[in-house]
C-alpha cells in the first residue's frame, strides 16, 4: 500500500503529491495523518501530510520513515480544502495544510548525533576539534541534538568535521520529530486497596479523604488536607495510592473575565422581523449566503446572536469571525453571558499551548461556538451549521502572506461542503458583497434604524484650510477643542481618531528639503517621543533623534506631522484635569493590555480616548457622545482603487461610535477638502448613495465586482533586475494569452513599482491583471510561472501571485 503525501518545504514549481511506500507496521495509516519521509537526493527527513492512499505502484518508491499521529488530524472536508487553497491561491500543498493546524501541534525535525563507543581506539586519526566533538557527545550521554552541539562548541567548520566523522563511522545521525507544544497534564492521585497495609493516623486521614473523593490532583490534595508532599509520596510507596496523569486544558484569560453584559435585551420589531427572515433562509433557502446590512448601532450583533442560539439549539456548531483581535473582548463578553463555557476562542494572541488546547476542545466536539479572527475559519468543526463574518468588508480577513487566502472564500467553501449557512454582517459592506446581494446572488436583510432610543449622531465637517489661515497649527480645530471641553464638563467621554501612531509622522530638513527615510525601506521615519528615536514602522529600523540632516549635514531637521502621541500630549495640555488614554500598536503590545485599556475606558476611568483605527470599529461605549476625526483625507487619495471605499468605511464606522446609549451623539470630521462627495456621504451615514456612486466608477474602470483582479509581485535586491523580471513575465504571459488562451478576457496593467518600492532592503514591482479568475486563467498563470523558473537570470527574484489583493499599490 502506498500513500500520496504533501511534503513540507518543497518549492512551488516542484510541488505535487509524492508517492511513498507504507511499511506493514503502519497499515492503519489514513489520510489526514502525518508521517516522516525521506526527501530529495540526500534523503533528508521531512514532515508530510497523508493526502490519500493508493494501490498504484511505481519504480524506486521511497518508504515512509515513521507515522506521527494515532488518528487523522484532517477530515475529508479539510483535505479537499487543502487542494482548493493550493489551486486558488498559488501555494504549496503543505502551506495549505499548515493553515488547518495550530502551531503547537506542528513538529520540527531535529538531527540527533550519537557517537560510536569505540571511537577512542581511533583517536590518533583525529584532530583536536574532532576529538572535542566526540567527547562532547559522550559527555552528554552518547546522544546530542546537533543544534545544541553547534551552540556550545564554537568550532570554525563543524559541518565538515561532522561529515568526516560520519564517513569514518564514528558518528551516526538520526532525525527526531519534536512537537512545538506538549500536551498539558496534572499529576493526579487515587486510592488503592489497603487491607493489609498499616498507616499512621495522619496517613489514614488523608487516605480516607481520597476514598471519599475518588481522585484529585496532588496539588489540591496538599492544599485541602494541609499535609506535605512527603506524606503523599509515602502513601504511594506503601501502595495505598497511585499517581497518574490527566490531560488538562490551558485556557485563555477570557475564561476568568467577569461577565458585564448579564442582561439580554429584547429584539425590536425590526430586529425580530430580520431574525425570522434569517431563520427562514437558514432553514429553506437554496442560497446559503446572506448579507445583513444595518446602520451603525442598529443591533446587528443581537440579531445574529439569536440566530447563533437557534443553530446551536439544533445541535450544530457555529463559527463567528471578527476582523481584529481588538474586537474579541467585547464579542466574547456578549456571547459568554449567553453560552457560558460553550465557546472556544482562536486567534494569534493566544500562547501556543492555549491555541492548541482550544483547537482540541473544538475537534473533540466539546464546544458549539468558536469565536476568533481570520484563522478561526479553519476550526475543526464536526457538524458545522453557521458561519458569521462580522464587519465582513475588513481587509484583515485577507492574508498578506502565503497562502494569500480570503476568509470569505473559505467560509463559502465550508458552507457549501457542510450545507451550512454563511451570514455576512456590516454597516458598510464591501462593494462586491452588496452588489451580489442587490443582484440576488446573496440573500439580503436590512436594519434601517438604531436600536432603542439611540439616534444617528449629528456630523459636522471642519475646513482645516480656514484653521490654518486663522493661525491654528495644532491639528485640532477650535470647534473640536471646544466640543471636547464641553463634553468633558458634562461628564461624557470622547474618542479622537488619528490613524498614525508615533509623535511626529516625518522629519524634514529645512535646508535641503529632504525627508529622513529608512535606509532599508522607501518610507519616512516616524518620531517616537517615548524613546526619543526615529523609527520605521515597516522593518523596525530606528536611530536616535538628532537635528543634523543625514543628507546635507546641516543642523536643520524639523519635526512635522502629528501622530497619536502628539495628539495625546496636546489634549492633556489643553485639558490637564482630563484623563487621556492612548490606544495604538505601541501601547497594546503586551498580552491582554488592549482588553485592560478598553475595560478601563468602559468603566469610566478615562475621559478621552485617542487612537488609531483600532478604536474605530465594533466598540460600544454608552457614555461616548463625541467622536473627532483629525485627518479624514489621509486615505482618500492613495493609488488603490478602493481608497474611497476604505475612507467611507473608516469614517462611517468611527462616527458610529458616538451616541450609542441614552445620550445624543456628535461627530466632527476635520478635512482640507470638505466639498468631497465621499466625505459628505460619510457624514450623512448614507451607504446606499455611496454604493450607487461607487459602482458606476467600478463599472467604468472595470474593477471588482465587474472583473477579478490578480496581482503578480516581484521582489529582489537589484531594482533593475526586478523590473526586467516583471517585464519578462508580462511578455511570456502575453504570448500565452495570444497563442494558447485566446478565449480568456484579459487586461494587463504594465509592471510598475509598488507604492513602498523598497521594503526590508528588497525592491518590489507589481503586475496587475484584470480577468475572470477561473481554472483556465489559473492554468495560464501556472505555465507563466514555470517559464519564469526556467530563466536562470532571474533565479534570485521572488515571484508571488495574489488573487483578489486587498490593495494594488
Amino acid at each position: 500500500m502506498n500513500i500520496l503525501a504533501a511534503v513540507e518545504g518543497t518549492a512551488y514549481d516542484f510541488d505535487k503529491l509524492f508517492t511513498y511506500r507504507l511499511p506493514e507496521e503502519y497499515s492503519h495509516c489514513a489520510p489526514g495523518m502525518r508521517v516522516l519521509v525521506p526527501f530529495g537526493a540526500g534523503n533528508k527527513t521531512r514532515l508530510a501530510m497523508v493526502m490519500g492512499i493508493t494501490d498504484e505502484d511505481a519504480p524506486k518508491i521511497k518508504e515512509v520513515s515513521s507515522l506521527l499521529d494515532d488518528k487523522p488530524l484532517l477530515n475529508s472536508e479539510m483535505l479537499q480544502l487543502v487542494s482548493y487553497i493550493k489551486d486558488k491561491y498559488f501555494c504549496t500543498y503543505f502551506d495549505a495544510v499548515r493553515l488547518m493546524l495550530p502551531a503547537g501541534l506542528s513538529y520540527s525535525i531535529k538531527e540527533c548525533l550519537s557517537c560510536n563507543e569505540s571511537w577512542q581506539e581511533r583517536i590518533n586519526e583525529l584532530n583536536e576539534d574532532e576529538v572535542r566533538i566526540l567527547r562532547f557527545i559522550q559527555h552528554k550521554g552518547g546522544t546530542v541534538n546537533s543544534e545544541t552541539l553547534e551552540k556550545e562548541l564554537l568550532l570554525a567548520s563543524k559541518g565538515k568535521q561532522i561529515s568526516k566523522l560520519k564517513g569514518m563511522g564514528l558518528i551516526a545521525s538520526d532525525s527526531l520529530a519534536v512537537r512545538k507544544a506538549k500536551d498539558a497534564s496534572d499529576k493526579m492521585i487515587r486510592p488503592r486497596d489497603i487491607s493489609e497495609i498499616k498507616l499512621t493516623a495522619k496517613q489514614k486521614e488523608v487516605y480516607d479523604f481520597l476514598l471519599e473523593i475518588s481522585e484529585i490532583s496532588v496539588k489540591e490534595l496538599i492544599y485541602y488536607t494541609g499535609v506535605t508532599a512527603s506524606l503523599v509520596n509515602t502513601l504511594v510507596k506503601k501502595n495505598a495510592a497511585e499517581f497518574f496523569s490527566r490531560e488538562v486544558y490551558r485556557r485563555p484569560s477570557y475564561t476568568e473575565w467577569e461577565i458585564k453584559n448579564k442582561t439580554e435585551s429584547k429584539l425590536s420589531s425590526e430586529q425580530e422581523k430580520v431574525f425570522l427572515n434569517l431563520v427562514n433562509q437558514y432553514n429553506n433557502s437554496d442560497n446559503r449566503i446572506s448579507l445583513l446590512y444595518g446602520v451603525t448601532g442598529s443591533g446587528k450583533t443581537q440579531v445574529f446572536l439569536k440566530l447563533i442560539e437557534h443553530v446551536i439549539n439544533e445541535g450544530k456548531e457555529v463559527i463567528l469571525m471578527v476582523p481584529e483581535i481588538s474586537l474579541t473582548p467585547q464579542t466574547i463578553d456578549i456571547f459568554k453571558a449567553k453560552f457560558k463555557d460553550n465557546i472556544a476562542v482562536l486567534h494569534s494572541s493566544l500562547s501556543l499551548g492555549e491555541r492548541l488546547d482550544e483547537w482540541k476542545r473544538v475537534e473533540r466536539g466539546e464546544v458549539k461556538l468558536i469565536i476568533g479572527t481570520r484563522s478561526a475559519i479553519f476550526a475543526p468543526c464536526r457538524n458545522l451549521g453557521l458561519i458569521v463574518m462580522d464587519e465582513e468588508q475588513e481587509h484583515t480577513y485577507k492574508s498578506e502572506n502565503s497562502p494569500r487566502y480570503h476568509a470569505r472564500d473559505i467560509a463559502k467553501f465550508r458552507a457549501a461542503y457542510n450545507n451550512a449557512f454563511c451570514l455576512l454582517s456590516s454597516a458598510t459592506p464591501s462593494v462586491e458583497s452588496f452588489y451580489m446581494a442587490k443582484n440576488e446572488k446573496y440573500g439580503f436583510n436590512m436594519l434601517n434604524s438604531r436600536f432603542g432610543k439611540a439616534n444617528i449622531p449629528g456630523v459636522e465637517l471642519v475646513d482645516m484650510n480656514e484653521e490654518s489661515i486663522a493661525g491654528n497649527t495644532t491639528g485640532v480645530s477650535a470647534l473640536l477643542q471646544n466640543a471636547i471641553k464641553e463634553n468633558f464638563e458634562k461628564g461624557h467621554q470622547s474618542i479622537l481618531l488619528r490613524n498614525r501612531r508615533g509623535y511626529n509622522t516625518f522629519v524634514k530638513c529645512s535646508s535641503c528639503k529632504e525627508v529622513v527615510t529608512c535606509p532599508n525601506c522607501s518610507i519616512s521615519l516616524t518620531y517616537h517621543s517615548a524613546n526619543n528615536r526615529l523609527m520605521c514602522h515597516y522593518c523596525g529600523y530606528s536611530v536616535p533623534l538628532t537635528d543634523v540632516c543625514p543628507t546635507c549635514k546641516e543642523k536643520a531637521l524639523k519635526l512635522s506631522g502629528s501622530g497619536t502621541q502628539l495628539v495625546e500630549e496636546y489634549i492633556s495640555t489643553v485639558l490637564p484635569s482630563a484623563r487621556v488614554l492612548r490606544i495604538d500598536a505601541d501601547t497594546t503590545a503586551a498580552k491582554d493590555s488592549l482588553k485592560e485599556k478598553l475595560d478601563a475606558f468602559s468603566m469610566g476611568e478615562y475621559d478621552i480616548l485617542v487612537g488609531t483605527q483600532m478604536v474605530a470599529k465594533g466598540l460600544d461605549f454608552e457614555n461616548v457622545t463625541l467622536v473627532g476625526v483629525l485627518s479624514a483625507d489621509q486615505s482618500l487619495f492613495s493609488d488603490d482603487f478602493r481608497c474611497s471605499e476604505n475612507t467611507f468605511d473608516l469614517l462611517t464606522q468611527v462616527i458610529g461610535r458616538a451616541g450609542r446609549g441614552k445620550y445624543p451623539g456628535r461627530a466632527i470630521i476635520q478635512t482640507e477638502i470638505p466639498e468631497n462627495p465621499y466625505l459628505k456621504l460619510s457624514a450623512a451615514q448614507d451607504y446606499l448613495s455611496f454604493f450607487d456612486m461607487e459602482i458606476l466608477y467600478r463599472k467604468a474602470m472595470l474593477y471588482p465586482p465587474y472583473a477579478d483582479l490578480v496581482l503578480v509581485g516581484f521582489t529582489g535586491e537589484d531594482e533593475h533586475k526586478v523590473s526586467a523580471c516583471a517585464n519578462s513575465f508580462l511578455k511570456n504571459l502575453t504570448e500565452l494569452a495570444e497563442n494558447k488562451y485566446k478565449s480568456l478576457p484579459l487586461r494587463f496593467l504594465r509592471p510598475s513599482p509598488a507604492a513602498v518600492t523598497k521594503l526590508n532592503g528588497k525592491y518590489r514591482y507589481k503586475l496587475i491583471i484584470k480577468c475572470k479568475n477561473n481554472r483556465n486563467f489559473r492554468e495560464m498563470l501556472k505555465e507563466a510561472l514555470e517559464l519564469h523558473y526556467k530563466i536562470k537570470e532571474f533565479k534570485d527574484i521572488s515571484v508571488f501571485i495574489d488573487a483578489d489583493p486587498v490593495n494594488i499599490i
